[in-house]
């Protein structure tokens, strides 16, 4: 009799099906049996078993991800071979046949796969999300302008930046979109400007840029960073560019007006990539710090590239001069002070694109990490006298394990492994990997990219915006990674490289190990873009996380999760009273049955970009929360218990849980 035919697996994937099935040797009654399978390195020749392999890369749950992969026809196929019946391959050779055999091949794959779907069942469905790009019916009509010129200047390619910012204070965030401008050599037919938009609650927004009078006409901007400076309860808004930055104080009445000069944190002079609003004094005001990158200008702009027309590009930035990071200090009367050398965060120059606030020593003041490009990163930690040191090399985070710097670009840090200290991420340029910096218990980092199978996928992409994110809400950290070459001519040098590329997203299996599912998420997930910002916000207010993408001269995307609240989950706004009233510095501690969640309220993040302000905790299939453990900046540890799942709630330092509602949409577009 005629049997299924079978078709050799490429040699990639039989060496995949062989280490996603090891683990199942042992674990299930027929773990051997598809193992085999594996080591023979066949599949049924039809489109569903192939199907099956390209699913089988990236599914979700290990017992399903058997499931899927192997599949019942796979299964049989396997039986057959194993059990010597008869199958007519390609060449027409035959083996021999016996209707005993037979039956039993179909036994053990009815068998087998009654034992997966039994556990499969056992642990819960699985739970599909998608990110869907809403911008077309959003109302969002901006589109970045970069200026390019055949002049290759830097700035060109390095921006722009995105950010959420309730502005007018009503529960919905409001975006906002960075700009470029007019160059020596670049003049556009009308004055370009960056953009604010208001949330409408329906799944559209509002242009309300010249109301607010935020367009920041005349800056080449980079990135955004916001805070609430003067403690008064409406967001203020720092837009940083090239040679100067800008400062937007909200007025509270749904304007904000530039007191860059009075508040006297221009810049001035440097070229402002990524910025960080952090309480690093703890004095209950928030303080500034910048990441800027290299002394370019027109002056000094050179020929980088082949000497042959079309192949001119953008300049490496060891051809300029590094530039210093800068630190505000906040006077607590409006006006700031550059304690950027006093402090000694400025003390060395480097090319700093990204930047990230957080606390990696535990003692309860905050750090400074900052990713530069082809220099090795800074770590300032706190000396909590109002001076820092920098200990990138011996922590830990400085270059990769290979000792080598790399082309630093967006940064997040965030706790991937349950351990409660903060691991720190990095993306980089192509023929480099993204790297994972995994907090070890003595305090130090490792290089942990590999180990957490991060680094395959990462190679041939060039990161920028990237942010740790629990977009399923199974209650481990995701990554997310926006992708774009520097070159917009890169073929000429890299065939295989392009400029426009896909975005990338990891998913936490557990315990600090990744998976990439991007291509599982949607095919909008897919479209290649020249992307440059990423900030993710739960702009709908549905209980997951949805992701702002800025593109380097074309339409932002506006990534709207679609399944991710089936899991439960709980987002936390906080309100300083002693302490800085963004809660900025804050360490919490959510305890749900023997579950336990770490997270820091941080400064910076990503890549010239600022995120929702509010915690976001995914609690898998827990209801309720045991326990809440906050520690304040001021010092203030403050407990919340017997919270219900979903639902955003407002903690008030010294008096718990007040009441603030948040809306949700009433439409979502289509």
């Amino acid at each position: 009799m005629k049997l299924p035919e079978l078709c050799p697996l490429a040699k990639g994937d039989a060496a995949l099906l062989r280490r996603e099935t090891a683990g199942l040797v042992g674990q299930h009654r027929f773990g051997a049996f598809v193992k085999k399978a594996a080591t023979d390195g066949y599949l049924r020749c039809n489109e569903e078993s192939k199907r099956s392999v390209a699913h089988a890369r990236h599914s979700r749950s290990r017992k399903l991800r058997l499931f899927d992969f192997i599949h019942v026809s796979v299964i049989f196929s396997t039986a057959v071979r194993l059990c010597g019946l008869t199958s007519v391959g390609a060449q027409g050779r035959s083996v021999r046949s016996s209707l005993p055999l037979l039956t039993l091949a179909a036994a053990l794959s009815l068998l087998f796969v009654f034992a997966q779907t039994h556990s499969a069942a056992s642990n819960g469905s699985e739970r599909q999300v998608l990110f869907r790009d809403i911008i077309g019916a959003s109302g969002i009509d901006f589109v970045h302008d970069n200026a390019a010129t055949p002049e290759k200047y830097m700035i060109e390619t390095m921006g722009s930046g995105c950010g959420w910012i309730d502005y007018d204070a009503d529960g919905w965030l409001d975006l906002y979109l960075v700009n470029s401008a007019a160059t020596r050599l670049y003049k556009p037919k009308s004055t370009l400007r960056s953009a604010l938009y208001r949330n409408n609650g329906d799944g559209t927004w509002t242009d309300v840029t010249e109301k607010a009078r935020v367009g920041a006409e005349g800056l080449f901007g980079m990135g955004i960073a916001v805070g609430d400076y003067d403690n008064d309860g409406f967001a203020d808004l720092m837009v940083l560019g090239y040679d100067r930055s800008i400062l937007y104080h909200n007025n509270r009445d749904g304007t904000l007006s530039d007191v860059t000069a009075h508040a006297g944190v221009a810049n001035q002079g440097k070229w402002a990539s990524s910025g960080a609003w952090f309480d690093y004094d703890n004095d209950g005001d928030l303080d500034l710090a910048i990441a800027n990158y290299v002394a370019w200008s027109p002056d000094n702009n050179i020929w980088c590239g082949d000497q042959k027309p079309g192949y001119r590009g953008y300049c490496h930035p060891n051809k300029f001069a590094g530039q210093k990071p800068t630190l505000y200090r906040n006077n607590g009367d409006g006006t700031f002070c550059d304690v950027s050398e006093s402090s000694k965060v400025g003390i060395k120059a480097s090319s700093g694109l990204g930047i990230v606030t957080f606390d990696f020593d535990s003692d309860g003041w905050q750090d400074i990490f900052i990713a530069n490009d082809a220099n090795p990163n800074f770590l300032f930690q706190n000396n909590r006298d109002g001076t820092f040191r920098e200990v990138a090399y011996p922590v830990g985070v400085a270059v990769s394990d290979n000792g080598k710097a790399e082309a630093g670009m967006g940064t997040d840090a965030a706790d991937a492994t349950g351990s409660g200290g903060l691991d720190v991420f990095v993306t980089h340029l192509d023929f480099e990997h993204a790297r994972l910096y995994r907090k070890l218990r003595d305090g130090s980092y490792e290089d942990a990219t590999f180990a957490a199978k991060l680094g395959y996928a990462t190679f041939k992409y060039s990161g920028f915006g990237t942010c740790f994110f629990d977009y399923d809400n199974d209650g481990a950290r995701d990554i997310f990674m926006a992708n774009g070459h520097i070159l917009d001519n890169i073929e000429l040098y890299h065939a295989e490289t392009r400029y426009a590329e896909p975005k990338l997203v990891y998913r936490n299996t557990g315990k600090g190990l990744f998976e990439n599912v991007s291509d599982l998420l949607g095919s909008d997930l897919q479209r290649p873009r020249v992307s440059r910002g990423a900030a993710p916000a739960d702009f709908d207010n549905d209980g997951d996380l949805d992701v702002l993408v800025s593109n380097n001269g074309q339409v932002p995307e506006l990534l709207q999760n679609e399944g991710g609240n089936r899991n439960h989950w709980l987002q936390l706004q906080l309100i300083g009273t002693r302490s800085n009233r963004d809660a900025v510095g804050a360490r919490v501690k959510v305890v749900s049955e023997n579950w336990a969640a770490f997270d820091q309220r941080k400064g910076g993040r990503s890549y010239q970009s600022a995120h929702d302000p509010r915690l976001h905790f995914g609690l898998g299939p827990r209801t309720k929360i045991d326990l809440i453990e906050i520690q304040w900046p001021s010092g203030l540890v403050e407990t919340v218990k017997n919270l219900a799942a979903d639902q955003a709630a407002t903690v008030k330092e010294g008096s718990g849980v007040v009441t603030a509602a948040y809306p949700r949409w009433s439409v979502k577009p289509r």
